[in-house]
């Protein structure tokens, strides 16, 4: 396809995905996962795996990482620009929109209703992918091992990044074990994988007297370039600047935001846009959301093009085999986790089997599910 017709189905698809992809991170990947390895074929399971893998060694935003991934291998530099902006647009359009009506009246709309039937779809739609991808990822007995021990030490509340590395490096150890059994010689060293691997740290804040939108920008780009894990580490990360260092915003001005992240579709991160326009409006919505996704086109416009080179690295190949495998394990913490918020009474349950129904015998677009699942939670609000 030409670049044009490709740019313009990545817009489509993430522009689409950015407005019905509710359910955090875990919920991102599996729509991406439905919709362009079983539907468009775009990617094979191995290569979406390697690009999940490769996401989750780098800080920021993981879902908004994979699908400037996706951009960059269907159409280039453009594609990437474009998956990676169409996705965050119709987040930041929302987010946007409840910061006025926050500002305006001083709380947040009601979403209780609508994300009652959209979460057990969510269960569904991520359960499927983390089946379909583990058949890929745990291709030995090995692999299917270290998952299991990921899993576990996931649910024990180990360092997600930690677990990340230690299973790439211990299938790597245990393919080198192997060769050099086979060979009766040295294996090449692990040791050319580790300058690689990206660390991250806290950089020191400098005190802000008063608020402004350079001030908010930088704070924003640092926080999107070194953060890793969950919404509830970025939280610490907002809490000790915004609100203890910097006074910026009240802890309940702060918690409204992270709930707006984790209720919206789209990437999580939006937490920031709705930051943005409680302290600075219009304007401050736009650079604190530049400043949070900017780093995640760096990185990946840096790492992207070293992905398929790592395949050709028995090395390389090998610890990111280990990487897939633990991200897919800690995929299904989250889900876990999920379930047990998500599955509250006999509707719920029933709503998550029919999905999963929907989505594996008859193949029905994930999309059209969270949209009927939104239908029915506003249904709520008229049946009791």
């Amino acid at each position: 396809m030409s670049e044009p017709g490709a740019l313009r189905e990545l817009a489509l698809l993430f522009l689409r995905l950015g407005t019905t992809a509710f359910g955090g991170p875990a919920a991102h990947v599996a729509m991406m996962e439905d919709e362009v390895v079983r539907r468009r074929q775009w990617l094979t399971r191995e290569e979406f795996l390697d690009l999940l893998g490769a996401t989750n060694l780098i800080p920021g935003p993981n879902s908004t990482e994979l699908a400037i991934h996706i951009g960059h291998r269907r159409a280039g530099w453009s594609g990437l620009v474009v998956a990676g902006t169409c996705f965050i647009l119709p987040a930041f359009l929302i987010v946007s929109a409840i910061g006025w009506v926050y500002t305006r009246f001083g709380q947040l709309p009601q979403v209780a209703n609508l994300l009652y039937g959209v979460k057990p779809v969510i269960i569904a739609v991520v359960l499927q992918a983390i089946w379909g991808l583990t058949r890929g990822a745990a291709k030995t007995k090995l692999l299917a091992g270290v998952g299991v021990a990921c899993a576990a030490l996931g649910f024990l509340g180990v360092n997600e990044l930690l677990l990340l590395v230690l299973a790439g490096g211990f299938v790597t150890l245990c393919r080198l074990v192997a060769r050099r059994r086979e060979s009766g010689g040295v294996a090449p060293s692990v040791k050319a994988l580790l300058p690689g691997l990206p660390l991250g740290g806290v950089m020191a804040a400098t005190a802000a007297p008063g608020f402004n939108l350079g001030g908010l920008f930088l704070f924003f780009l640092k926080v999107g370039s070194i953060l890793y894990g969950s919404g509830y580490v970025l939280l610490a990360f907002l809490r000790a600047d915004l609100v203890e260092r910097w006074g910026w915003l009240t802890e309940a001005q702060l918690l409204d935001a992270v709930a707006v992240g984790q209720v919206t579709p789209g990437p999580v991160f939006t937490t920031a846009t709705f930051i943005g326009y409680v302290l600075g409006g219009p304007s401050g919505a736009v650079v604190a959301t530049v400043g949070i996704f900017l780093p995640a086109f760096f990185f990946v416009a840096v790492s992207g093009p070293l992905v398929p080179r790592m395949r050709r690295s028995w090395v390389a190949g090998a610890f990111l085999d280990g990487v897939n495998v633990a991200s897919l394990a800690l995929m299904a913490t989250v889900t876990w986790q999920l379930g047990r918020a998500a599955l509250v009474d006999v509707w719920t349950v029933g709503l998550a089997l029919a999905s999963a129904v929907l989505l594996i015998r008859y193949r029905v677009n994930s999309a059209w599910l969270v949209l009927g699942g939104a239908a029915v939670g506003l249904l709520r609000l008229w049946v009791p």
